[in-house]
């Protein structure tokens, strides 16, 4: 969920179908079922890797915030939209509106931030990105990130939101998608070093630190 775009993922939070479409036309599906969803397993591994205050970025409707206090582990979630703040609260977790580019509660001492989702692509600047996490987290805290399929490289593009609902799409905006065996040197020029990468079924995770 991009924190720096309002409301365009609204529909997809709230369980309707939805896309992204692309400036050249290509339609990229969004995993609207996993979002509302409990946790899968592929979410396992981003849970099991979290024991220790975790900041949720770009949270959704909460299932990972909701899933971590459950199992006893403070837990943050951060969201642009409201529409997924008011979610992630009916699950009876904690979320804040705000970007994570913004003053962030516990700011260098949180020992995880979760990426999950695809929120790698917030704002469409990886670098910048995880640059901006690396100084919310405490000098041990980790990243934990959700990646593309080695082989995809690192991709840019101009998208903006459609659902079956709408004749246009909403507001153009920067999104970023980053495969597996592009983590590294990105997370390098945040000044992070990738300490494992894992796939469970289609899914693959990567878990970043400071060198």
């Amino acid at each position: 969920m991009n924190v720096l775009q309002g409301n365009e993922f609204d529909t997809g939070l709230l369980g309707h179908q939805c896309w992204l479409e692309l400036a050249n036309g290509e339609r990229v599906e969004l995993p609207v079922d996993r979002w509302t969803a409990e946790p899968g397993d592929g979410d396992e591994i981003l849970l099991n890797a979290c024991d220790g205050p975790t900041l949720d970025i770009g949270c959704g409707p909460g299932r990972l915030t909701a899933a971590l206090l459950e199992r006893g582990v403070v837990a943050l979630g951060v969201d642009s939209s409201r529409t997924a703040v008011r979610l992630t609260h009916a699950r009876g977790a904690i979320a804040l509106h705000l970007s994570v580019f913004d003053r962030v509660p516990g700011e260098g001492r949180w020992s995880h931030a979760l990426l999950a989702d695809g929120n790698i692509g917030i704002g469409g600047d990886p670098v910048r990105l995880l640059g901006r996490v690396a100084q919310l987290l405490a000098p041990d805290g980790t990243v934990l990130v959700e990646l593309d399929p080695p082989g995809f490289g690192l991709r840019h593009e101009r998208v903006r939101l459609h659902s079956p609902t709408e004749r246009t799409g909403k507001p153009w905006f920067t999104w970023s998608w980053v495969g597996t065996d592009s983590i590294a040197a990105l997370a390098a020029q945040a000044a992070l070093r990738v300490s494992w990468t894992t796939q469970r079924g289609q899914r693959w995770f990567a878990e970043l630190v400071r060198p």
